[in-house]
């Protein structure tokens, strides 16, 4: 298997970043096989869904009604309402894995893979790229 760790700074804001194209960049030329991502994060997860046509916003804006930022938390450092980042992993795995043919990712149209991140208090995150070939 082959692996590398990318970082990605994710800022101070709630946010949902497209990593399709590192995805596509690191099995380019690997032929058949399974990408595996995994974000090594207690409060950040990986989803599968379109973006660009406000899905990204939505899956933010359902996050926060499902999960609100205010103190009903048991988990209280940080941020006020903190405790809902580390219930979000739950909801949207800290794992996901695509075929790959012939090197290239095998998506949906209008599938990207994308890093989900509600901690505004670690702008940092990392994201381990995994192939296994078949």
């Amino acid at each position: 298997m082959e692996s590398e760790v990318r970082t990605y700074g994710t800022g101070s804001d709630e946010t949902v970043l497209d990593l399709t194209r590192d995805a596509a960049q690191f099995v380019a030329a690997r032929g058949d096989g399974l990408l595996h991502l995994f974000v090594p994060h207690a409060t950040a997860g990986l989803a599968i869904l379109e973006t660009g046509a406000g899905s990204d916003d939505d899956l933010l804006a359902a996050l926060g009604d499902l999960l609100p930022a205010d103190d009903r938390w048991r988990h209280r450092h940080g941020s006020p309402g903190h405790g809902r980042s580390h219930v979000m992993p739950a909801l949207i795995s800290p794992s996901c894995s695509v075929p790959v043919l012939s090197g290239q990712l095998a998506l949906g149209t209008w599938q990207s893979i994308c890093l989900v991140d509600l901690n505004v208090d670690n702008p940092e995150r990392q994201v381990r790229f995994s192939f296994l070939a078949g």
